[in-house]
């Protein structure tokens, strides 16, 4: 299941790269499920990057993000920007 997997210290978090056999695609909640019950983790703590496959294959891959805590991942993943209104 796990094929990389590195702890970054400075962000508080192990970086991992797994894949998950299916018969057709997991979604993100899903995969975020696999890598928490892996891990032994809450799925709260857990960011999934990035899910892809090869056409035809029933093996999909992942790239997420096991951080430490809620607050260490409130504090390395990216805040979303903020529109803001347009003068009149």
């Amino acid at each position: 299941m796990i094929m990389k997997e590195f702890r970054n210290n400075l962000l508080k978090r192990k970086e991992v790269e797994f894949f998950v056999d299916a018969e057709k695609n997991p979604g993100i909640a899903e995969m975020q499920k696999q890598c928490a019950n892996h891990f032994k983790v809450e799925t709260d703590t857990v960011v999934v990057k990035k899910l892809w496959s090869n056409f035809g294959s029933q093996r999909f891959f992942a790239e997420a993000f096991v951080y430490d805590s809620v607050g260490d991942k409130e504090n390395g993943e990216p805040k979303p920007k903020v529109k803001k209104e347009a003068k009149k």
